[in-house]
This record gives C-alpha cells, structure tokens and sequence, in this order.
C-alpha cells in the first residue's frame, strides 16, 4: 500500500471512531502522522491494534519532546506504530502542558513500552499514568532535574576561558 493510501485508511478509521479526539493528519517527510488528544490515547492505541485492517501490533519506538514556546503543549510523547505482516508504519503524537505532565501509559497494550516510558520520563518529566514501575532509569535516583528539556543555557555565560571569535561568533 502507498504511504498517502495509509495515511488516507488510517485517518478515514480513525475519524469515524475518534472524530473529536484527532487533531491533525498529515504526511512528514514521506511518513503518516497522526496528533491526537491525550486524553483518549489509550483506547485509540487499542483501536489501531484490534482493527482487521490496520493491526498496529509492534510498538517499534517512542520518545519526548519539548517546545517551550509551544503555550499548553511544551511537552510531546511521539509513537511509531508497526504492522509487521503488511509492514506498515505510523507516527502518532500527542502534547501536554508542562503544568500537568501526566499522559496515559502503553504498557497494557505494549509491554516493549515499559522502559522506553521510563527512560521518556526519566529526560523530560512525562508522568505516564498507570506505570506499572515508573522511576529513572539511566540518571541518579536523587537528579532534580530534566535534562533534556530546554530549560537550561547551553553554555555557562560566565565563562572566561572562551574566545567566541574562534567560534565564528
């Protein structure tokens, strides 16, 4: 099946089912991605895994992301959604605000998204509701921090050993 052909079905089933809850559709960069609501990812994970013609049963990958400039939606969970046997392959995305956290977790559906959640939780901050065990899992237990959200410089401006002419600055 052609990508915009996928992009059409997936968009089409989901529509009829979850009509308020998607809140775009589109092809990026050769791939269809789907942005819904947080509030029914859960039961639209469910849907695309037991629907006959799409069957998304291989959670293949899913990470954080954050727009700080984004007002109410700083921070993203993205998931990429497997057929195996017909081999297709969707984005789906979902936001939050950085006041409230919390997103639904996949490890009812997806056990292969137990670490991955963790890790997601462990750089951003993303509090996924229902983990079974959610805790860092590659920084020190006591971090206060989030480091890969943008909140922090990317240098120390107080730095004197620096010359940013070397630099193209």
């Amino acid at each position: 099946m052609e990508k915009e052909a996928l992009l059409t079905l997936v968009h089409q089933q989901l529509s009829e089912k979850f009509k308020e809850e998607i809140i775009s559709a589109e092809m990026a960069k050769d791939f269809p991605v789907f942005t819904v609501k947080k509030e029914k990812i859960q039961e639209i994970f469910q849907f695309l895994y037991e629907t006959k013609d799409l069957e998304f049963t291989f959670l293949t990958d899913l990470c954080g992301v954050h727009y700080p400039n984004n007002k109410s939606r700083e921070l993203g969970v993205v998931y990429h959604l497997h057929n195996m046997q017909k081999n297709y392959r969707i984005r789906i995305k979902t936001f939050t605000s950085i006041s409230d956290t919390s997103v639904p977790t996949m490890t009812k559906l997806f056990s292969s998204a137990n670490w991955m959640e963790r890790e997601t939780y462990d750089f951003y901050g993303i509090d996924f509701k229902g983990h079974p065990d959610l805790r860092r899992i590659l920084n020190v237990d006591d971090m206060v921090i989030f480091p890969l959200r943008k909140e922090y410089p990317l240098e120390d401006p107080t730095r004197e050993d620096k010359n940013d002419a070397m630099f193209g600055r």
